[in-house]
């Protein structure tokens, strides 16, 4: 156990040594570093902001146009055919003569015609 302390204080001793020796080396100018964020932010801008951005977008335009009659699956995994649709809520239709009502912003997406008779 010994020794082993013994070693791994060694190698932190050795490690800080060399840390400092590269200390001594002159900062590059902060105009590269500026340019360094800017392309990091740019990077993670058209990577994870703007997919999520379009993505929020699509999502907005599919509930703006639910109608009677769309079948479609809600975020829990229901399937059914939209009877009504107020501003906030939607009435669907699971099965014959029965309705539940849910959030519009529960509907995650519309089904092709016909898709819930098989």
């Amino acid at each position: 156990m010994r020794k082993l302390l013994l070693s791994l204080s060694a190698i932190v001793l050795f490690v800080s040594t060399s840390f400092a020796q590269g200390a001594e080396q002159a900062a590059g100018s902060p105009l590269s570093s500026i340019l360094m964020l800017v392309v990091f932010f740019a990077i993670f801008w058209f990577l994870l902001i703007r997919p999520q951005q379009k993505k929020n977008k699509e999502l907005r335009k599919m509930l703006s146009e639910l109608s009677k009659g769309d079948e479609v699956v809600t975020n829990g995994g229901m399937v059914g055919k939209i009877a009504k649709v107020d501003e906030t809520f939607v009435d669907l239709e699971v099965a014959d003569n029965v309705t539940v009502k849910i959030q519009r912003n529960a509907v995650a997406n519309i089904l092709p015609k016909g898709a819930t008779k098989a």
